[in-house]
């Protein structure tokens, strides 16, 4: 068999072609599968059961070409519908498979293809399976007219009942996905992944010149394009699904429990913290400490994170309108035990500091967090949070797509969630777009950070209509650890060890690990009602 590259045109045997993974050994290009191909790059050996095989597709509409064309389809793929399904394992994990196949009738969604998918996630959840997809489409099919429609609500409703008994379902997009998939089962997943540069849309180039008149612009409708606005957590190079996926199931499998992991602690922590047991940071100022906040010595929130966990893993998007990088979210594990991590980044460089708004979330880095906890919540993942931000971006754009909507929500949601958060104020801590992340079971505030009603230029110009007596300012506000601690506003003061820097990021990171997984011993023993219910007490008597 012979492989054209649409792109390169270069054509290319099959074994050289599924040699390099099905890409285009000389432009890269990602060249599209057919199903069992899929199946066997993907699926441990031999491992792969098929359900629902006998299933075939009727013309119940008497649609003059469409026996033809089925027969057509049947021949070049050798299969009876345009999705196969079942069971098998993936780096030893039983998961619950389907893969789509362009090649038969661009994988488009008849009566069959909805009803497989539909069975999939039924038996999926009878058997407690989380679920993946390798979704393609060329969207509803044509030939069955209202009733390939309708397999839209269908395949919805049965992933609804497989995510309602906290089980796991993750869509991996390949090129393309287009239409009534897009808009159903493919977007609905627990995580959306995509293959690099694959074509992803509900209306495609053709449909929107022929009914609008509108031209696209390039790069307009790929994975990137996508990931940047918001709709997809990640994009994965064909060689790495199999350990995302394993990783996956790992991190998403619910758990009862926060200690089902080596609880000792090691002895380089302790012999770490006991090295540094009494060496107290130089006295500063609050308004010196504001500043070295702003700083670009200080480490980042995603420093500390990497020191911390292993295995974290970014997930994307507010699945509404762009990926917010100002809001650093993601999965990890922290000595075996997977926990969700919410965490303001400003990045380091000049360039990161803009691209990030200097750390200040948008509406949707909001949107994006609470969507995470929320599926922290479904799996039973205690939350970190790592609070670093001046506050709320304050822009435009942000007040026109609801920025105190977006922060309210946040407050509201948290109040209630049944997983343990934490939340550790690592630098400044600015108003309520700090507070969108910190409403939790405890709080933790570094020696030397800074949390506050508004940023001392904000407080004096408010006052005293002066900015320039932000240092005065700085002082009156009570902002420091200490002064926050008498006031039960914080519950932990972080030692930094002579100052929180490159040389002392291991040590704090090392102390700030030791102290999550007490946290986490100390919570475990709480009844789930009695920790919303402290939760609750904690602010109500402020």
């Amino acid at each position: 068999m012979v492989y054209t590259c649409p792109n390169c045109k270069k054509e290319y045997n099959s074994e050289e072609v599924k040699g390099n993974l099905y890409i285009c050994p000389s432009c890269g290009n990602y060249l599209r599968m057919y199903a069992k191909d899929r199946i066997e790059l993907t699926a441990d050996k031999d491992s792969f059961v098929e359900w629902f095989a006998d299933l075939e597709t009727n013309n119940y509409l008497k649609d003059d070409t469409y026996d033809e064309t089925l027969i057509k389809a049947k021949e070049k793929t050798g299969l009876k519908e345009a999705i196969v399904v079942g069971k098998a394992k993936v780096c030893g994990k039983d998961i619950a498979l389907g893969v789509c196949d362009s090649n038969f009738i661009m994988a488009s969604m008849g009566h069959v293809v909805g009803e497989k998918v539909a069975l999939l996630f039924e038996k999926a959840t009878e058997e407690k399976l989380p679920v993946f997809i390798f979704c393609c489409s060329g969207g509803a099919r044509m030939q069955e007219g209202m009733i390939s429609l309708m397999q839209m609500e269908k395949t919805s409703a049965a992933l609804k009942r497989h995510s309602d008994k906290g089980l796991f379902y993750c869509s991996i997009l390949t090129d393309p996905t287009t239409g009534g998939v897009t808009a159903s089962f493919a977007t609905l997943a627990d995580a959306i992944l995509a293959e690099p540069n694959a074509t992803i849309c509900f209306a495609g180039k053709r449909v929107i010149k022929q009914t609008i008149g509108e031209d696209l612009p390039q790069g307009f409708q790929t994975s990137e394009f996508l990931q940047e606005h918001g709709m997809i957590d990640y994009i994965v190079d064909r060689k790495d699904i199999r350990d995302m996926i394993s990783y996956l199931v790992s991190i998403n499998t619910t758990t009862q429990g926060y200690t089902n992991f080596n609880k000792k602690l090691n002895n380089d922590i302790l012999l770490a913290i006991a090295k540094v047991k009494g060496i107290i940071s130089k006295p500063k100022t609050a308004w010196e400490k504001v500043k070295e906040n702003r700083g670009t010595t200080r480490p980042s929130n995603l420093e500390y994170i990497n020191e911390i966990f292993d295995d974290f893993v970014e997930l994307k998007g507010d699945r509404l309108y762009k990926d917010d990088g100002a809001m650093l979210c993601g999965v990890a594990t922290i000595n075996g035990q997977p926990v969700t991590i919410i965490a303001n980044y400003r990045g380091k460089s000049t360039e990161e500091h803009i691209k990030r708004n200097f750390g200040m979330p948008l509406p949707e880095g909001y949107r994006k967090s609470l969507r995470l906890m929320k599926q922290a919540e479904k799996f039973n993942r205690p939350i970190i949070c790592f609070v670093n931000t001046q506050g709320a971006y304050p822009g435009v754009g942000a007040e026109e797509r609801g920025q105190g909507y977006a922060i309210s929500q946040n407050l509201y949601e948290l109040a209630t969630l049944k997983v343990p958060i934490l939340s550790i104020v690592v630098g400044e801590g600015g108003s309520g777009g700090a507070l969108a992340t910190a409403v939790a079971d405890e709080v933790w505030m570094f020696e030397n950070a800074t949390y506050s009603i508004l940023s001392p230029e904000g407080y004096a110009s408010i006052l005293w209509k002066d900015a320039s007596r932000a240092e005065e300012a700085a002082e009156k506000m009570h902002i420091v650890a200490k002064d926050l601690k008498k006031m039960n506003i914080i519950d932990k003061i972080i030692p930094e060890f002579g100052g929180a820097n490159s040389e002392t990021l291991k040590n704090i990171s090392k102390y700030i690990k030791q102290e999550i997984i007490r946290f986490l011993e100390r919570i475990d023993i709480i009844d789930t009602k009695q920790m919303i219910e402290n939760r609750y007490n904690r602010y109500r008597k402020f």
